[in-house]
């Protein structure tokens, strides 16, 4: 098992993708932090992993309350000793509030900017210090085509903040690869999630991506698991500040 002895912080890990990554986590021997939102994903996620013979624990977590984020570290470092990964996923897509930069509410863009990088660093900011007593450890920030191409009209607000990840993975890798902490971007493409699901209920949008897609197909929650546990795992030991799409082709045209 390829994280066995490890300890994974997941956040919105009971849902979407976070949930695949947090069942395939478990599978491949890491004791699971399922860091949520919601209290009935989180708690059904982990009775999932246990049921399945793994190790997990449920944190309330709001990636945007520092409280909670440390609170949610502070609850890894209870139960199983310390932090080697975080899997920084949780985000918001505010469909039907998200618009072109001269339409769009000041209260959806610090939503979604508050939610989509200001948590992403908040978590980075509490468990860096777990990772640095552990003699490091691997980040995998989720990011978005959303954040490197113009792929997304209207979406002012998810797009900035999605590039924004890009500029943190960066500096971050940069600044604690002497410290053996890894940090990369994983960016998967279209994907049905419950995030995604309002928007792919409509017709055109659905199929303009699949049509967008050189593989044909939208991605599913099970495709990122891969790449999340090789990010993850000691066997990519030697990557950092890299951004690795699971995106069926989407940036690669």
């Amino acid at each position: 098992m390829r994280l066995q002895n490890k300890v994974a912080i997941v956040t919105g890990g009971g849902a979407g993708m976070g949930l695949a990554v947090s069942l395939a986590y478990a599978r491949e021997g890491a004791a699971v932090v399922v860091a949520e939102i919601n209290r009935a994903n989180g708690e059904s996620a982990v009775q999932a992993i246990w049921d399945a013979g793994g190790q997990a624990i449920f944190t309330p977590t709001d990636v945007a309350d520092s409280k909670q984020v440390a609170g949610a570290v502070d609850a890894a470092v209870d139960a199983f000793g310390g932090v080697d990964i975080l899997y920084a996923n949780a985000a918001v897509q505010l469909v039907g509030q998200d618009a072109r930069a001269h339409e769009l509410s000041e209260e959806a863009w610090d939503r979604t900017h508050r939610i989509n990088i200001r948590g992403v660093w908040l978590c980075a900011k509490y468990v860096i210090p777990a990772m640095l007593d552990r003699g490091g450890g691997s980040i995998v920030n989720v990011a978005s085509p959303t954040g490197l191409l113009g792929c997304a009209p209207g979406f002012t607000a998810y797009s900035s903040a999605k590039g924004a990840v890009y500029g943190l993975t960066r500096v971050m890798a940069a600044d604690y690869a002497r410290d053996k902490i890894r940090v990369n971007a994983l960016i998967p493409g279209a994907t049905e999630t419950p995030l995604t699901r309002e928007l792919f209920a409509d017709d055109e949008t659905r199929n303009g991506l699949i049509a967008a897609t050189p593989l044909g197909r939208l991605g599913q929650a099970e495709d990122v698991v891969g790449l999340a546990v090789f990010l993850a795992s000691d066997e990519s030991a030697y990557c950092t500040g890299g951004f690795f799409p699971v995106d069926g082709g989407l940036t690669a045209i």
